[in-house]
């Protein structure tokens, strides 16, 4: 890009770019971009960096007070996210948020149990406290499939309670995967080879049998209904999570893919599970990482074939229904791992790249800002070219950085708008431990 044609786009985004305020009001007119939009996707460029998290939690408070939003939906399991739930309906005591996110056992558990996470729920809880009818709370879901085991566990302790028959009959189907020795990935791979016998049709069956006797478990009040369709989903997770894991080794369709199908399958279960109750069109935020909020089509996902989350909630639930929103950060600190399932660290991440629009956004005049890439036709006539774009996950490699955070986009037809903070700070986890080393922002 000759020196010319970057100056014009610095100048043209300098003119553009919203700049953030420090005050509660600070996310105002994004509300007004936002609009009668009933799908808000919000997305973040790592999952470990605060400002992400604590612009997540005031758009989301500014969305629930003002345009009635009636639940949250993260990038989290089912049940594990059920105890978050039924902790803002005024399950246990309040002010014990920290307990709430108990049941994120497993790695990346900081993702979700850090500090910024607590005091949102908090706010939550309280919110939900003060309403003056209990079936006008707001609610709390998962759209992930990591859960196999403990979605078993879900249908079946359900059935317990209410017909022990029944559950007897689930703890039959589901022991073909061995659930209580098998794990899920050893469970695809068996399956692949032909070692073991595939469990799609007992999972099938299993969500047939649960329906046959919806009539039967449901009562006429709502707890007993979002209880059902507590289980209900669990179900259905069994059988995504299934060919999730079977497709790891068999290789006939993207486990990507699999895995965004599922949360778009979820996203509409939820939103006609909320119209019932609510009586009235649903309206929900969604919470996960840029690569499944950004529209695929607009990157090199694309190419290889797969899909995500926010392409599927524009092409499936509607474009004018749907409002994606992307972050970004050029440098700072970050709460990650150096591999599947080691440590949490308190790494520095590195300037953005050159040709990045990290890099490009870290030339404006304004270190944070709102940029509205919606409908924009001169945003479009610049940025309408592929340009590097940074994502960090749990895992941080800034070694081997180009190869393994970056990617090729087209910003404009990504997201409906894109929120930048060009120096950022880490999330603090709730759970310490030995290898975590604190480090100043100084240190950046």
């Amino acid at each position: 890009m000759t020196l010319d044609i970057s100056q014009k786009i610095i100048g043209m985004l300098n003119d553009i770019a919203e700049p953030l305020s420090e005050d509660e009001n600070q996310y105002s007119s994004l509300l007004d971009k936002i609009g009668e939009s009933r799908f808000v996707l919000i997305g973040e460029a790592t999952h470990g960096t605060h400002e992400f998290y604590q612009a997540r939690a005031n758009i989301t408070q500014q969305l629930i007070m003002q345009k009635g939003f009636m639940a949250i939906a993260i990038e989290g399991d089912w049940p594990d996210t059920y105890r978050i739930h039924r902790y803002l309906q005024g399950k246990g005591d309040p002010g014990k948020s920290e307990n709430a996110l108990g049941e994120f056992k497993r790695f990346p558990k900081w993702m979700w149990r850090n500090t910024t996470v607590v005091s949102f729920l908090e706010w939550l809880r309280t919110y939900n406290d003060n309403l003056p009818s209990s079936s006008q709370k707001i609610g709390f879901y998962g759209l992930d499939l990591y859960s196999l085991h403990s979605s078993m566990e879900a249908v079946i302790h359900y059935l317990s309670v209410r017909d022990p028959e029944a559950a007897e009959s689930a703890r039959k189907r589901y022991a073909c995967f061995d659930h209580l020795a098998c794990d899920p990935q050893t469970y695809g791979y068996l399956t692949s080879q032909g070692l073991k016998k595939p469990c799609l049709d007992e999972a099938i069956e299993q969500i047939l049998e649960l329906q046959r006797h919806a009539f039967e478990y449901v009562k006429k009040d709502v707890e007993s209904e979002d209880e059902f369709f507590y289980a209900e989903q669990n179900a259905r997770l069994v059988e995504d999570a299934e060919t999730y894991y079977r497709g790891m080794y068999e290789g006939k369709i993207s486990t990507w893919n699999i895995r965004d199908m599922h949360m778009l399958k979820t996203l509409s279960t939820l939103s006609e599970h909320l119209e019932n109750k609510f009586n009235k069109p649903a309206k929900i935020i969604v919470w996960a990482h840029n690569s499944h909020v950004g529209d695929a089509r607009a990157t090199e996902m694309k190419e290889r074939g797969e899909v995500n989350l926010g392409q599927l909630t524009r092409e499936h639930l509607g474009s004018t229904e749907t409002y994606l929103i992307g972050f970004s950060t050029y440098q700072g600190l970050v709460t990650a791992a150096d591999d599947w399932g080691s440590p949490a660290k308190h790494k520095i991440i590195k300037p953005g790249m050159e040709g990045s629009y990290e890099a490009l956004f870290h030339q404006l005049k304004h270190k944070n800002f709102i940029l509205d890439l919606n409908h924009n036709k001169i945003i479009e006539h610049y940025l309408h070219l592929s340009r590097l774009q940074r994502a960090i996950g749990v895992i941080y490699r800034p070694e081997t950085e180009r190869y393994s955070h970056y990617f090729f986009t087209k910003l404009p037809y990504q997201f409906d708008c894109v929120i930048h903070f060009d120096k950022t700070t880490a999330v603090k986890p709730l759970d310490s431990h030995s290898e975590w080393n604190f480090l100043s922002p100084s240190s950046v």
